[in-house]
Order: C-alpha cells, then structure tokens, then sequence
C-alpha cells in the first residue's frame, strides 16, 4: 500500500477542525474522495485526538 504525500493527504482531510478524533478524519477522507489506499491509512490510525494536520502526517509517514 503507498503513503499518500502530505500535500494529497491534507487535500483529503480538508474542512477537519482541528483537534480532531479518527472518526472525523474518515469521514473527512471519505467526503473528499481518498482512494481506497489512503481511506485504509486512516481508518488504521490509533483512536485519539489529533491536534492538526501535521501529527496526522506524522502517524501516517511513521
């Protein structure tokens, strides 16, 4: 499965108000249109509270 880049991974988490939970983050990806790769990487993120788009990419790039 290939990482999105950051830039594409914010594009798909637009419109999330930070802080944000997982569940917020799916459905944002989801609205946006995230391939079924990307909708994955998120959904298999650990279940918190995510301060801004940054730490998300954190997780997400390891």
């Amino acid at each position: 499965m290939s990482k999105p880049n950051p830039i594409e991974l914010q594009k798909y988490l637009s419109g999330v108000d930070y802080p944000a939970q997982r569940d917020d983050l799916v459905r944002a990806a989801e609205k946006n249109g995230a391939d079924s790769d990307t909708l994955n990487l998120v959904r298999g993120l650990p279940d918190r509270t995510y301060e801004g788009p940054s730490g998300v990419s954190k997780e997400i790039g390891g």
